[in-house]
């Protein structure tokens, strides 16, 4: 390999020599990247969530223990939503579905499981679920912001062949799971081979600081508590439809990518969501 750099935008002149997927050891046991960068996205997401909290005058301990119950709940559902909708893999080594070292989550199995989590959560603690809901959205963004890059690092969840300006390759050998469509398209360079994808990682990212960007203008010009989560719903689902799209890892149910399908379910549902929250607030005020 030489010199050559392990990943590398051409078209922006950006070249990473080196970039290991583990950052040290502890006891024999790897930490990867991809574990810290989601943990610092928890934590972050944490301390916005408590910071609005505050703000608005809510109790912030209640977000404390809605992060605490929710990334435990959203592990499992991100982990159940993969592995159902990939039980081919699963279905004669049905203990794997515990190995979760060896990666598989899907972000929506762990929303649906954090959203179903502050349901369950408001209900016992009787609380406003639509505040609690508006509250927790941004900081919900923010973590999904930060946690994307983690695929950077596991080079995965990465899109097909493209020459476009934002073009990034991996090295072929550093890959685990690639497209045939991607590997017709492969890439040498001074003998080194490379792949040369869609960074999705990175479009979802951008797109949902655009959407985190709106959620904080309108978070001061919110008309009715369910606004805000109503719009992150709807930014979140319109970027996904689009960019779940161009990756050639998706989950498929009869051909189709499910993320696809539940990110258009989700953009009708979130209309509906805004229309009904907005009517229930005019109609409580009369």
């Amino acid at each position: 390999m030489g010199n050559m750099p392990e990943i590398w935008f051409p078209h922006l002149g950006i070249k990473i020599n080196h970039l290991s997927r583990v950052i040290f050891q502890i006891f024999g046991y790897d930490v990867y990247w991809y574990g810290v960068i989601i943990g610092t996205g928890v934590l972050l997401a944490l301390a916005l969530a408590v910071q609005e909290a505050k703000r608005t005058a809510q109790n912030p301990e209640h977000y404390i223990d809605i992060a605490l119950f929710g990334v435990i709940f959203s592990v499992i559902g991100a982990r159940l939503y993969y592995v159902i909708f990939s039980w081919e893999s699963y279905a004669n080594q049905p203990l794997k579905i515990f190995a979760l070292r060896e990666g598989g989550l899907a972000i929506y199995g762990g929303i649906i499981a954090g959203i179903t989590t502050v349901v369950i959560y408001t209900k016992i603690k009787k609380l406003n679920f639509w505040l609690v809901a508006d509250t927790a959205a941004p900081s919900l963004l923010l973590g999904q912001i930060i946690g994307r890059w983690g695929n950077f690092f596991n080079r995965e969840a990465f899109g097909g062949y493209t020459d476009n300006l934002f073009a990034m390759r991996y090295l072929k050998e550093q890959v685990h799971t690639i497209a045939p469509s991607v590997l017709e398209n492969t890439i040498i360079v001074n003998g080194t081979e490379y792949i040369q994808v869609h960074p999705t990682f990175l479009y979802e990212s951008i797109w949902n600081v655009g959407v985190f960007v709106l959620l904080f203008i309108m978070k001061k010009r919110k008309k009715f508590d369910g606004q805000i989560f109503g719009l992150y719903l709807l930014g979140y689902a319109c970027g996904r439809v689009w960019i779940e799209g161009l990756r050639t890892d998706q989950l498929k149910i009869a051909n189709f990518a499910v993320s696809q399908i539940l990110s258009a379910i989700l953009i009708v549902g979130a209309f509906v969501l805004l229309w009904y929250r907005k009517n229930a607030s005019i109609k409580s005020t009369h």
